[in-house]
């Protein structure tokens, strides 16, 4: 494993950002930054074991903090949408910000986790694996939730060709919490197409209908004969075409899994590339980028990636039918994503 350190430039407050890239010798490379504990890079061979991008991203700091489409970013302290960005916790109230089609608190809010600076506490290397370990201390009310929360995000990549994310966390007071990774995989290679022809499986037998501000409506509906039955391996161009684009929850199961088991598959044929996720979380938010568009001349459009972000189910704290996400004191939040990179025959 090969392990070197980089700068990524200065924020515009006078923070200098730095990152981590960890090459395995499979054709493997992660970078990482320590603005919003951010993925920032993820190249991988070709069957012709040409090693190309596989996730979208910037080339600087200064787009990192003028957009927001989270490009693979750490999401907290709860990913995914609080509707009227409101929630009750012990019989009291609490108020967040809007940041989401005029009504809704999503991601975190104003600044979430992505836009914060973590620490890159460490790098461990063994035989067959780098860890690169990010930690952040959130402090009691921070984007109005309570409690002092530290937080540690492990990107872990293996010789064997696997990218594991490894989240823990602590409170000293109930609080709301959903961590998740906003990567936008391409596995065509540098953005050469977009993910029509990618093939995609997800093991749910039921998602979650959103109205008209993307908010769940508590139905958990059957993907039986719909354009959300992703059960069988098939190609994403045509359930898009029917769609126009999906930014759902699938419900994985109903509870968290103590082991990373519940499973997606993405592949594209014509590379070879291809990725197996395994998630403790129930559930996972599908997003085709439907919102994605040119930025300042780098070309970003719809449906040019594709996020599987692993999770709970969005708005739980205002669903008495969906899994609880209140960490209490004392407990220990854990969450493991496993990614498993391989090549089509």
């Amino acid at each position: 494993m090969k392990v070197s350190n980089f700068d990524f430039g200065t924020t515009k407050s006078g923070e200098d950002i730095k990152g981590i890239t960890v090459d395995n010798e499979n054709g493997i490379a992660i970078s990482v930054i320590n603005y919003g504990a951010t993925l920032i890079s993820c190249k991988i061979a070709d069957r012709k074991g040409k090693s190309e991008e596989c996730v979208l991203g910037f080339d600087n700091i200064s787009d990192y903090e003028n957009h927001g489409a989270f490009f693979g970013a750490t999401i907290g302290r709860v990913g995914n949408r609080i509707a009227n960005a409101r929630y009750s916790l012990d019989g009291a109230d609490y108020s967040l910000s809007i940041n989401d089609q005029g009504c809704n608190h999503l991601h975190g809010g104003t600044k979430g986790f992505d836009k914060v600076l973590w620490d890159l506490a460490s790098v461990n290397e063994k035989n067959d694996r780098a860890s690169i370990t990010c930690t952040y201390f959130s402090p009691d009310g921070e984007e109005n939730y309570p409690g002092n929360l530290t937080v540690e995000v492990q990107y872990i990549l293996t010789e064997s060709g696997q990218l594991i994310l490894e989240y823990k966390a602590e409170t000293d007071k109930k609080t709301p919490i959903n961590l998740t990774n906003h990567s936008y995989w391409n596995f065509s290679g540098d953005q050469k197409e977009k993910i029509d022809s990618h093939r995609l499986q997800i093991e749910a037998e039921s998602y979650l209908p959103v109205g008209d501000v993307s908010i769940p409506t508590g139905e958990i509906r059957s993907v039986k004969n719909t354009a959300f039955d992703f059960r069988e391996l098939k190609e994403i161009g045509p359930a898009l075409e029917t769609s126009g684009g999906f930014d759902h929850n699938f419900n994985l199961s109903l509870e968290k899994s103590q082991k990373a088991e519940h499973r997606m598959y993405v592949d594209h044929r014509g590379s070879g590339r291809a990725m197996e996720i395994l998630t403790t979380e129930p559930g996972v938010q599908f997003y085709t980028g439907n919102s994605l568009h040119e930025i300042e001349g780098k070309e970003f459009n719809k449906h040019d990636a594709l996020c599987l972000e692993t999770q709970m189910y969005p708005d739980s704290v205002n669903k008495e039918n969906f899994p609880s996400i209140i960490l209490n004191p004392g407990e220990l939040y854990r969450q493991r994503t496993i990614h498993n990179f391989f090549l089509l025959d």
